[in-house]
């Protein structure tokens, strides 16, 4: 069921490395988690194990956190390199100031049937939905909204050839508190 933790990737600058999924159903919706105990809402990401391909830890953190397998997404693209964001200081730990962050875009093939939050001991998250295209930028903790942005630009100019979604009413209120 479960498999064992691997050893985080953490480079030289204190960045720990990581892949973040953002999951489509072609309609321009997104996956969008509730986290365990209520804890807010995000992708699906985690770490990238020492020695493991970025591609492998893709595919590997896709099945764990929310039960897919390789045949039920398909690939669409993923960001040129890492997004970075640093941990607010309450959050730091051993030499880990942030995330540096590879970005993929995949759109279900399969049934959502499919979706399943227990491949670990330790689920990441126990409810789900499908949202519009910048909702979870409002979603997600304060930290994380800027990849959050940056990631949404560069994957949405291959989601949306012919241009962005219109940004919600409230995107000023995130502008401004960036």
């Amino acid at each position: 069921m479960a498999t064992q933790p691997g050893t985080d990737y953490i480079d030289k600058d204190g960045f720990r490395a990581n892949v973040g999924i953002v999951l489509t159903r072609g309609n321009g919706e997104l996956f969008l988690g509730g986290r365990v105990g209520g804890r807010g809402w995000q992708f699906p990401q985690g770490g990238v194990n020492r020695g493991e391909q970025v591609e492998a830890a893709l595919f590997r953190e896709l099945k764990e956190e929310i039960g897919l397998e390789r045949q039920d997404v398909q690939l669409v693209a993923s960001t040129r390199g890492w997004l970075r964001y640093r941990l607010p200081r309450q959050y730091v730990r051993d030499r880990c100031i942030g995330q540096k962050q590879r970005w993929f875009l995949l759109k279900l093939v399969s049934d959502e049937s499919r979706l399943r939050f227990d491949h670990t001991a330790q689920p990441e998250f126990e409810r789900w939905r499908w949202t519009d295209y910048w909702t979870p930028v409002r979603e997600v903790v304060y930290f994380k909204r800027r990849v959050y942005v940056r990631a949404l630009h560069d994957l949405g100019k291959i989601m949306f050839p012919e241009g962005l979604p219109p940004y919600p009413e409230w995107w000023h209120e995130i502008q401004a508190a960036s």
